[in-house]
């Protein structure tokens, strides 16, 4: 275990109630979407931002928002592994859903050199649309962004953000999150963060403003350590209920109890998303 991450919480004993910043509650691998919501409202969790990574999520991430509304605030985009697939007048059927979801976000979007396929050359221009229409329409934007700190830098001097966004399991240093914090950026803490390999993450995480924060699983992926598993799944997939347990490690890496740690990222969510 991390010396600076602490033992997950005991699940018969919820003393908060935590907001999930990011994940895809509709991914198939998480099985049926009820007996995780479940198990997620048991945990403590109340709320959560679900995001689309292609245009044949949108109406599952619709359908959850319309089923659990005061549960799941969706989250509507094209994510940049999928930047290819983005069909000819996708930009106005993103507008008429967000229309028709007031509370709607606009993402998972954004730029990623981990993968050469598809390129930056098309990813990019993806990614302006998604940053034009949330400018436009002033609604958060999540963005993905994963070796590709430079031409995220180009995109936002292009295409101005909205107020709001949130660069989901921020990777930067602190010095990337200090260019992006004037302009308007939120950065979400993940359990994959507590690996040995990762404590350099979580020393950025440590010197942002706590007004920053968010936490957030991304599940069925980014899955903690197997010590802050409190509820498996098969095939190693994560389960957003885990969301307590790395909570309660992130607490004692920023020095908070959990109780207030719960309350600030979920204030926090509520002023990026609200």
């Amino acid at each position: 275990m991390p010396a600076d991450a602490s033992s997950p919480p005991d699940p018969a004993r919820v003393v908060s109630r935590w907001t999930d910043a990011h994940n895809h509650l509709h991914d198939p691998r998480l099985g049926e979407s009820a007996p995780i919501i479940a198990a997620m409202k048991q945990a403590g969790i109340d709320r959560c931002i679900v995001n689309a990574t292609r245009e044949s999520d949108w109406p599952q991430v619709e359908s959850l928002a319309r089923s659990h509304p005061d549960f799941v605030w969706p989250a509507f985009g094209i994510h940049p592994w999928h930047a290819h697939t983005a069909s000819a007048g996708w930009q106005q059927q993103l507008a008429i859903l967000l229309e028709s979801h007031p509370r709607a976000s606009v993402g998972e979007c954004g730029l990623d050199s981990w993968v050469s396929s598809p390129p930056l050359a098309i990813q990019a221009p993806v990614f302006a649309e998604h940053l034009k229409l949330a400018h436009l329409m002033d609604r958060p934007l999540t963005i993905h962004c994963l070796k590709a700190w430079g031409a995220l830098f180009d995109a936002l001097a292009s295409t101005p953000p909205p107020r709001r966004f949130l660069v989901h399991s921020f990777g930067g240093s602190i010095e990337t999150a200090r260019r992006l914090i004037p302009l308007g950026a939120f950065f979400s803490f993940s359990g994959h963060f507590l690996h040995p390999h990762k404590a350099a993450q979580r020393e950025v995480f440590r010197q942002l403003p706590v007004d920053r924060i968010l936490l957030e699983t991304d599940a069925p992926d980014m899955a903690p350590p197997a010590e802050f598993i409190t509820h498996p799944l098969p095939d190693d997939h994560h389960h957003p209920a885990n969301l307590p347990a790395v909570g309660h490690a992130l607490a004692e890496i920023l020095g908070m109890s959990p109780r207030d740690l719960a309350a600030l990222t979920r204030a926090n969510t509520q002023r990026c998303f609200g």
